[in-house]
């Protein structure tokens, strides 16, 4: 079925708020061409999970694709419009499987050489959206924290090499109470600016207690029946002769939050099928908490552009053949905290990465924390960059020198400036020199269907 063959009966099986806006903008979706339509209704589809962050954006696209003149519409859509599609792409049921549909125009533009035409129209859509909907700055500055090397005596290895140029380090850190005084200090933002999905905190253990509702907590250890049962499926279709990756990662991408136990209904469906997007869209994220709690940051990052994220890293289970990590047999395996701090040290990099791709990165914060240990580095518009500090500060401190000021147990008065110095060989740049040019090629990749058009090597 083309496009312009739509009627509002298609929609029917669609869940509430994504048949209203489907409806209401049918005109639109009508005058799009197949090889962009699936691809939107992709996104309309998930409405009704999607965080607000999402849904304002996918109400800003459609807003302005259906205020655009002729001209300008077709100045958009240009480039989808000269991509050629199979007699079977035709006939495909994309309304019902955008995904599907999605899947297959992949596979088909690749056969077919055209998927850098496809590149090139995506990249240029991108360009105009974005200038047309800036995107609106944060109404209190972002602030990232990552807690890692938990359980490790000394590490083995420098910490946080590549964001020591963009940084303070400070050396001389009160490690007391350190994870309780950053928790809390996340929960006093959440109460402070209570914005829905907000505030988050990513845990790679057991999450200890955490008052207030405004925080959201994902933790890894409670999920581990969510995780078990998936992995049981996934072992099935293994031993039942599953025709290979894709076809496996076809049967993930169909599983809704009911099929792994997590709770369904209005009130749980945002929540629970985040947390199926991670375990059905991460690789490794069902075995490894390391890498759980990266590619959940990245994804709240990317996805609910929260306020608040802090990340706690622990120690991920040893490295074993993939049938003994997928049977999940062994309850209490045996973990591996140095390899663990490797992993988590990039984690932190990569969650910084993420972080400046956002609205109001010049004016965001970033903590990274040894746990336990009196090493720490915190990227904030008030601190120098490339330097050390070896100035004693508690947890408390390193907050305010992050620019946190929602503390419950904050110091009175104004801190001193940390004595900094210059590190050895370390030249301070602009932060953003090493994530420019990427902010427009990940956009595009995230909303025309990550999943099937990039590569996922990149996963980590």
């Amino acid at each position: 079925m083309l496009p312009s063959a739509l009627t509002a009966s298609e929609f029917q099986d669609y869940p509430p708020e994504a048949r209203r806006v489907a409806v209401d903008h049918l005109d639109l979706l009508r005058r799009l061409p197949l090889t962009f339509a699936p691809l939107l209704l992709q996104q309309v589809q998930e409405y009704d999970w999607k965080f607000p962050a999402e849904r304002r954006k996918i109400d800003g696209q459609l807003s302005y694709l259906s205020s655009c003149s002729p001209q300008e519409f077709s100045q958009l859509v240009s480039g989808f419009e000269q991509l050629r599609v199979s007699p079977s792409l035709e006939r495909y049921d994309w309304v019902q499987s955008p995904t599907g549909f999605s899947q297959q125009l992949s596979a088909f533009l690749w056969s077919s050489g055209q998927i850098d035409a496809f590149t090139g129209a995506a990249e240029k859509f991108i360009r105009e959206i974005d200038a047309a909907l800036p995107a609106s700055r944060p109404e209190v500055p972002r602030l990232g924290i990552a807690v890692i090397g938990k359980d490790v005596k000394a590490s083995k290895i420098p910490l946080c090499r590549k964001l020591r140029p963009y940084g303070t380090t400070f050396t001389r850190v009160d490690p007391t109470n350190g994870l309780r005084i950053l928790l809390d200090a996340a929960v006093s933002r959440a109460e402070a600016h209570p914005v829905p999905y907000g505030h988050w905190y990513v845990e790679g253990g057991q999450a200890g207690m955490v008052p207030g509702s405004h925080l959201v907590t994902i933790s890894y250890e409670a999920l581990q029946p969510v995780r078990a049962a998936l992995l049981r499926k996934i072992t099935r279709a293994i031993q039942g002769g599953i025709g290979g990756p894709e076809a496996l990662s076809r049967m993930l991408s169909m599983m809704r939050p009911e099929d792994i136990g997590l709770p369904g209904g209005p009130q749980h469906e945002v929540f629970s099928h985040f947390v199926t997007s991670i375990f059905t869209g991460g690789q490794g994220t069902q075995i490894f908490s390391t890498t759980f709690v990266q590619w959940t940051a990245r994804q709240l990052w990317q996805r609910a552009q929260p306020l608040t994220l802090l990340a706690h890293f622990t120690p991920r289970q040893l490295e074993r053949s993939m049938n003994e990590l997928l049977s999940g047999k062994d309850a209490h395996p045996e973990t591996d905290p140095q390899g663990s701090l490797v992993d988590a040290d990039m984690g932190a990099y990569l969650m910084w990465i993420d972080q400046q791709r956002l609205t109001g990165a010049r004016d965001a914060s970033f903590l990274v924390w040894f746990e336990d240990h009196n090493q720490a580095l915190v990227v904030s518009p008030g601190l120098p960059r490339g330097t050390e500090s070896n100035t004693p500060v508690d947890m408390n401190g390193l907050l305010h020198e992050a620019g946190v000021k929602e503390l419950k147990s904050a110091r009175s008065g104004k801190l001193a400036q940390p004595r900094a110095r210059q590190t050895a060989g370390i030249r301070p740049g602009r932060v953003n020199e090493m994530v420019e040019g990427i902010d427009t090629n990940e956009d595009m990749l995230d909303f025309l269907n990550e999943a099937s058009f990039s590569n996922t090597a990149d996963r980590t």
